[in-house]
């Protein structure tokens, strides 16, 4: 049951169908003759990443999904092209109601987390003041029904088995692409090296190159992928066992690490560990670790097209016997490792060396943009500025005179000139005499005896109320006082 668990958790469709297989018995016992021992709870194997976004939470469906009898009966009974076909999702409406309940809280947490990838996205594209509209954007999770994101419903199972299916089967593919992009990037990164150096440093790194491609290369024979030699060399190195012994049944079940009958895509990579150490060495400086693990892909796959006949992503052990005595197995033909293989075309070179230039030039363009923005925003910063210190300045000004200003005095009357021959008695004061009062004759009089002696003159001509005139005639009072 964990063997099928654990590869629920890796391969979905394939895990559904081995959710019944009962733990297989290694053929070197006879459970006749031999006591049985004391069973202890078995712990689970530890679950293997599909690589798929939403990888645990149909690590978490099928969890909960396996604990239904009623389903695991059905399933049972169902192949796989039911299966792929939605026949099984139908069952999902008589499973128990804990199990249901259960789901729908799973379906609630995933589609929460959708929106909180999708409101983190919007921030760092800078989009806070936009408006989310999550029900449009969760359409690009397939997986499940965003129109419903409270219950987990038959059309979500149905929608879970379909994305897996056909996710897990563009899985590898994506993968090459990946390799591919990577080896191409290597080789630009190594030309665009190149044309930093000058004659004699280029000529040495060339010929540093084509020395370590040469050692790369220089390894003992690699065996093709599944054939007799090569599984006979596990049998004899990594189990220790003598190779005229080789029994292929045996040998399967040694290798079947989860007991559930099947070799899975992890276990059968692991068959390959031997042929890839011949190969690659992580501490060799001509030996890239990246590599191997598409050496490994490509070996699984190689292996899978030859022997897994119903497409299921499995290879079950009567699948196995049938390979071994194929004259493939028996009299295969020499494997072409990664350095016999290039992983792209010179036209895929080309085009990808067109696609860095265009980026280039795209960025540098942006660039150019973002710096033509960023100078007219300094601009407008140093207007800011200005506009900052003239108002700053002005304010100043204001305050200044504010706190210089006096009240204005009350209206002045012109006192007439007191004689000092004839002074006032105490207690009378001279009658004082308003200034419109006064001739104008007097006015002018006056005007001109003070210009003959140097005195400022009385401005009749400024409107009334100003201070001026009345600061004119103090002037003009206090010093025949003082007199």
């Amino acid at each position: 049951m964990w063997g099928s668990r654990a590869f629920l958790a890796g391969w979905l469709l394939l895990l559904l169908v081995q959710l019944l297989c009962l733990e297989a018995v290694p053929i070197s016992i006879d459970k006749t003759k031999v006591k049985e021992p004391e069973k202890k709870p078995e712990e689970p194997p530890a679950s293997v990443d599909t690589g798929l976004h939403y990888d645990r939470y149909l690590r978490e469906v099928i969890d909960f999904l396996e604990k239904d009898q009623h389903f695991r009966e059905k399933l049972h009974n169902t192949d796989m092209e039911d299966i792929k076909q939605g026949k099984l999702a139908k069952e999902l409406d008589f499973v128990s109601h804990h199990v249901r309940t259960k789901l729908d809280e799973l379906k609630r947490q995933e589609v929460n987390r959708l929106r909180t990838l999708i409101k983190a996205k919007q921030d760092l594209e800078g989009g806070n003041d936009i408006a989310v509209d999550h029900q449009a954007l969760l359409k690009q999770f397939e997986y499940l029904n965003h129109m419903n994101p409270h219950t987990f419903e038959v059309e979500d199972l149905d929608r879970l088995i379909r994305s897996a299916t056909k996710d897990l089967e563009n899985y590898d593919k994506e993968r090459h692409e990946e390799f591919k992009r990577y080896e191409m990037m290597k080789e630009h990164d190594r030309q665009e090296h190149l044309k930093t150096l000058d004659d004699d440093e280029r000529k040495k790194e060339e010929e540093h190159y084509e020395e370590m491609k040469k050692k790369h290369a220089d390894h003992p024979k690699v065996n093709h992928p599944g054939s007799q030699n090569q599984l006979k060399e596990v049998w004899e190195e990594a189990d220790g066992l003598d190779p005229e012994d080789f029994d292929p049944k045996t040998f399967f079940n040694l290798h079947d690490t989860n007991g559930d009958g099947f070799f899975d895509e992890q276990e059968l990579e692991a068959l390959f560990t031997k042929e890839l150490e011949k190969i690659y060495d992580p501490t060799n400086e001509e030996d890239d670790m990246v590599e191997m693990e598409e050496e490994r892909l490509r070996m699984r796959e190689h292996v899978m097209n030859e022997v897994d006949s119903n497409k299921d992503r499995l290879v079950s052990l009567d699948e196995f016997l049938v390979a071994t005595k194929k004259k493939e197995f028996l009299e295969p033909d020499s494997w072409e490792t990664l350095e016999q293989n290039q992983a792209y075309t010179d036209d895929e070179m080309r085009e990808f060396e067109e696609h860095l230039a265009q980026q280039e030039q795209d960025l540098n363009q942006k660039a150019f943009d973002l710096q033509k923005q960023r100078d007219e925003l300094e601009r407008q910063q140093e207007q800011l500025n200005a506009q900052k210190m003239e108002l700053q300045q002005a304010v100043e000004h204001m305050e200044r005179l504010k706190s210089q200003k006096v009240d204005p005095p009350p209206e002045v009357l012109e006192i007439p000139a007191v004689d000092r021959h004839h002074p006032v008695p105490e207690g009378h004061d001279p009658a004082p005499q308003a200034p419109q009062d006064i001739p104008q004759e007097h006015h002018g009089q006056e005007n001109q005896n003070q210009a003959q002696q140097g005195l400022p003159q009385t401005h009749d001509n400024i409107p009334p109320g100003n201070p001026l005139p009345q600061i004119s005639v103090l002037v003009t009072v206090i010093p025949s006082l003082h007199n």
